[in-house]
């Protein structure tokens, strides 16, 4: 059965130790992975926190939980995932992206919060072999839209992808002191305006988020929290149902805006390859 694949808005790290709405939606969404279509055999995670040169994939049998942040509660380094790897699964990943070179980690890297802060919610048994693809920060943004492309084939041999980072990130903007202040006007007007291209299938418009103006420049002043997002929109089937939730902005700079797409639930024209098509 052809799996879905998932956008996690994952904000910060801290909410591995809580527990809200956002978590709570977040483990409802693997339970109707899990229920409606099949538990994954393993899951790709394309990772806001792995910028490489070159493209590059986790490929050791026990990737470690990296804590790659500092100035956060001990609680929070205490976190492990102690979730298996999957060498056979960055093999198959290195075949698809050929003749693109895929540099196959077996210790430099593992699991970064933008993996685990979400899977720790998510499937908190840890029992599912996790593989991380590392994003060339070298590279534009069409060209990790066509990687999504290239990974596409993963969905129906039951690996489930997900991406991990946020439409808006603009941390020193955000209001620290305010959770659920007001977003930045230029801030709901580029979450808005990404969430409309997408359920309109307007692919150039997200891959070509620059065009936005100030209010792109102000939502993504570095574009590696966004990019996870053009990998998941790059495995969009023509069949696929798209669902938002959570489907807020808070600290007024941070979008929590999380997006799934169910296969097999809704006809629909398919994406082109060519964006600029």
């Amino acid at each position: 059965m052809r799996m879905p694949v998932l956008f996690f808005g994952h904000g910060s790290p801290m909410i591995a130790l809580q527990t809200n709405d956002v978590t709570r939606r977040w483990a409802e969404i693997a339970h109707e992975v899990d229920t409606k279509y099949a538990r994954p055999r393993a899951i790709l995670c394309i990772s806001a926190h792995w910028l490489t040169r070159g493209a590059a994939v986790t490929a050791m049998e026990t990737p470690p939980t990296i804590h790659d942040f500092g100035r956060f509660p001990q609680a929070l380094f205490d976190i492990q995932y102690p979730a298996p790897g999957s060498p056979a699964l960055a093999e198959r990943v290195s075949q698809l992206l050929s003749p693109e070179p895929v540099m196959l980690d077996h210790g430099d890297w593992g699991l970064d919060h933008g993996t685990w802060s979400v899977l720790v919610k998510a499937y908190p048994q840890a029992d599912i072999p996790v593989v991380q693809l590392g994003m060339d920060a070298t590279r534009p943004p069409q060209w990790h839209y066509e990687m999504g492309i290239r990974l596409r084939q993963l969905r129906d041999e039951g690996v489930l992808i997900i991406g991990t980072g946020n439409i808006v990130h603009n941390l020193p903007r955000m209001d620290w002191n305010n959770q659920h202040v007001r977003p930045y006007e230029w801030a709901a007007r580029f979450n808005d305006y990404i969430h409309d291209a997408i359920v309109a299938d307007r692919l150039r418009d997200v891959v070509n988020f620059m065009e936005l103006g100030e209010a792109a420049r102000q939502s993504v002043p570095s574009p590696d929290h966004f990019w996870p997002l053009l990998y998941v929109l790059g495995t969009r089937e023509p069949d696929d149902q798209v669902t938002f939730g959570p489907d807020h902005i808070e600290h007024g700079s941070l979008s929590m805006t999380s997006i799934a797409f169910w296969p097999g639930m809704a006809a629909g024209k398919a994406p082109p390859h060519d964006v600029n098509a």
